[in-house]
């Protein structure tokens, strides 16, 4: 949301461009998340998962309040680069080049992560601080550098999903909270830690929901959730979720 705000300030008041929203975007985000990292995340990473999420939970209320009164209740667009408009033909059938880019921006960032976590040194540190952090930093892994950096990865990655998404899903002070118990849904059906689980849910989950509201629209989001359930039933920790 902070990322949709930004962009939309550089692109349509100071007309620097789609690119240069993008990037001020993740920039800004990022500069504004560190300290929060640094004064309130740092004191719960040893805590339960709830009391994390409950933290989260919190803050996305309190950054709400504090953009609904700066910006106000009304939408906010961001214009796209004219490379990003008209339509792309498949052949089997004809979408936006918007959302062509879009889902072609979410394998990227799919698979980067995928590759960053699994197959480097960074990857196998972050991992080992999440199983065990003390032990990760008896060998000498800085934690604390570790958590950081991944905490500002992934806002920076927020703000570009939202930036990018901003065409599909205009951006209003209410616009994460409208999206966060699917996305806390789509992180436990795929499993937490796995980035392959995550897209397995995310198409899953996408797949019958639409099928659901199409063909019964007035039982809405019931499919959805019923398949949540029915997941979590049968795979406790999630699609792809590790054994602790």
């Amino acid at each position: 949301m902070i990322g949709g705000y930004v962009a939309s300030y550089v692109a349509r008041d100071l007309g620097l461009g789609y690119a240069a929203a993008v990037i001020a975007a993740v920039v800004a985000t990022i500069i504004i998340a560190i300290p929060l990292e640094r004064f309130l995340y740092r004191r719960i990473y040893g805590a339960p998962e709830l009391i994390q999420v409950l933290m989260t939970i919190g803050i996305t209320f309190c950054i709400i309040g504090i953009a609904n009164y700066l910006m106000g209740p009304t939408l906010k667009t961001i214009p796209l680069a004219a490379a990003l408009q008209g339509s792309a033909d498949l052949g089997f059938r004809t979408i936006p080049v918007h959302r062509l880019f879009a889902i072609l921006c979410g394998l990227a960032v799919a698979l980067a992560l995928w590759f960053a976590i699994e197959r480097t040194s960074f990857g196998v540190k972050l991992r080992a601080s999440v199983d065990d952090a003390a032990m990760a930093a008896a060998l000498g892994v800085r934690t604390e550098i570790i958590y950081a950096v991944s905490f500002a990865i992934a806002v920076g990655l927020a703000a570009f999903g939202g930036v990018v998404g901003a065409e599909l899903l205009p951006v209003e002070p209410y616009y994460a909270l409208r999206y966060m118990v699917t996305f806390l849904v789509v992180v436990s059906v795929g499993g937490a830690g796995s980035i392959p689980g995550a897209l397995i849910a995310c198409l899953l989950l996408g797949a019958i929901d639409t099928t659901g509201r199409y063909l019964m629209p007035e039982f809405g989001e019931f499919f959805f959730y019923l398949a949540v359930i029915a997941i979590i039933c049968v795979f406790p920790r999630g699609l792809a979720g590790r054994a602790k």
